[in-house]
């Protein structure tokens, strides 16, 4: 039996199977999941559950992340959002990119793990690191 804090089997599996230099991407409700991605997880049930800090921390808790990718958007458009999500990475390299090529990249990811978040742009893109 698994002891991390992660329950449910699917992102469990992502997770393991995710490598170095490769995507997860933690989303909002909103946000489009290409057909073309990997997984699709989708955890949300209604708004606000889950939570996407708490589901971010869940990851987090076991996947090694060196970089995270935002939207430009977060920046103005959720400032608060943004600064929580800063402070689970201090001091990891943090990119910015426009919406549409964040919508555009997760086409290439692992898998998306979809919260029932909505707060605009509350969406991070986890490129794997290693664990050595």
């Amino acid at each position: 039996m698994n002891k991390g804090n992660i329950l449910h089997p699917e992102l469990n599996r992502l997770i393991a199977e995710t490598g170095h230099m490769e995507e997860i991407v933690v989303t909002d409700a909103g946000l489009p999941i290409p057909e073309e991605a990997g997984t699709r997880i989708d955890l949300a049930l209604e708004e606000g559950m889950v939570p996407f800090l708490t589901l971010l921390d869940a990851v987090r808790s076991t996947f090694s992340v060196e970089k995270i990718i935002l939207a430009e958007e977060i920046k103005s458009k959720s400032p608060e959002m943004e600064q929580a999500i800063l402070d689970r990475f201090p001091g990891m390299e943090t990119e910015y990119v426009p919406h549409p090529d964040f919508k555009q990249r997760t086409k290439n990811a692992r898998g998306l793990v979809r919260s029932g978040e909505f707060t605009p742009y509350a969406n991070v893109i986890l490129v794997g690191g290693v664990v050595y």
